[in-house]
């Protein structure tokens, strides 16, 4: 088990890993909050199929009360109709300002939970209980929201969890398209933190396979997390580094959008679009690796695979143009000039579409 917190500038608030850790939260929620004991578990239709009933029966036995919503499996919950019912259920079942809510699922759980709990009546407190790989990414740094669709996370708040419990038991449900999923992110954080994390990553894991029960899957959550965690505490609100988390997902958003939510996992269109910004790197910021070797070792992981019609710059143009890092009528992206050393890049249209043709072109024609 490890433990450690996260110091942002509204609020500190202790991160849990490991196995049963689970079992931690009656504790933590009497230490945090002694004598409430109203609580809004928020999940999805998967998830509380596997783990809703043991941890309710855990909090039942230490006498808390659990009121449970459950919306569809898939991006598809992070709408304006799953956010108002979630809303409508807490007032129906009279959950008041000094109820807790507890996001149980993965990335798309903790987004949609998290913003209920940030505008519910003003704000009530929550807690992230992530069941998958990629929600060692989401749940972490209260970036909270849903989808409009006209893009992704186009509604939403900054709204800090009061913990993140991560009982990594939870990840032996995924299936091999999750695990690839969250390992996008975790590659990510690699190109974010140094040579020696992704070196070790590649090395180590040859195919999706390798990744379940890895001895070392531990350790590398934590090493994420606290990359995460690192720019999260610098700039809580985006306003400056904080974008540098973005790596990848300029282009990821618009291919989430323009192949329709939920066709695309979030990390199968970041690891398209790391690769992206990656192939930018090396012709703008000076960024020295080898990038056929990368993209031999993607495609070995199963990522790099998106239809045509998605990959369309025609589709992908007016998504990308809705980013929120876009400045002055530019559309803006992470560049890397070395491991571990983001910058922000603006680029005029012609210029995105010219360099997605060459990119295309270079790797994925024919």
């Amino acid at each position: 088990m490890v433990s450690f917190e996260i110091q942002t500038a509204s609020k500190a608030y202790p991160i849990c890993i490991g196995k049963q850790a689970a079992k931690k939260l009656p504790e933590l929620l009497q230490g945090k909050f002694p004598g409430r004991k109203n609580l809004y578990l928020i999940t999805d239709s998967h998830v509380s199929a596997l783990h809703a009933d043991s941890l309710i029966e855990l909090l039942h036995h230490a006498g808390y009360d659990t009121l449970v919503h459950v919306v569809p499996s898939g991006e598809g919950a992070k709408s304006l109709a799953c956010y108002e019912a979630c809303m409508a259920k807490g007032f129906e079942h009279h959950i008041g300002r000094d109820g807790i809510i507890l996001a149980l699922g993965g990335g798309v759980i903790g987004d949609l939970a998290g913003f209920v709990a940030a505008t519910y009546m003003r704000g009530i407190p929550f807690i992230q209980l992530p069941t998958t790989l990629l929600a060692h990414d989401s749940a972490v740094g209260g970036k909270v929201g849903i989808n409009h669709p006209l893009g992704k996370n186009l509604i939403g708040a900054f709204y800090q969890p009061e913990a993140v419990i991560y009982d990594t038991t939870f990840l032996q449900t995924l299936s091999e398209r999750e695990w690839r999923s969250g390992f996008a992110e975790l590659i990510k954080h690699a190109f974010l933190s140094s040579e020696a994390f992704y070196d070790e990553l590649r090395s180590e894991i040859k195919t999706i396979e390798d990744l379940k029960d890895h001895p070392k899957l531990g350790k590398w959550l934590e090493k994420g997390i606290k990359v995460k965690a690192s720019i999260v505490t610098e700039d809580e609100r985006e306003s400056g580094s904080r974008a540098f988390l973005n790596l990848g997902h300029t282009l990821a958003h618009a291919l989430e959008a323009a192949a329709g939510y939920g066709e695309l996992t979030h990390g199968e269109a970041v690891a398209f679009g790391l690769f992206s910004d990656l192939y930018l790197s090396s012709k703008y910021s000076g960024l020295d690796m080898d990038l056929d070797r990368l993209h031999q070792w993607l495609v070995n992981l199963g990522y790099l695979s998106i239809s045509s019609d998605v990959l369309d710059i025609d589709r992908l143009i007016p998504y990308m143009k809705l980013d929120k890092k876009n400045q002055n009528g530019k559309i803006a992206t992470i560049l890397l000039k070395n491991f571990g050393d983001p910058i922000l890049s603006t680029f005029e249209e012609k210029e995105i579409r010219q360099d997605f043709a060459a990119f295309i072109k270079d790797y994925f024609a024919g």
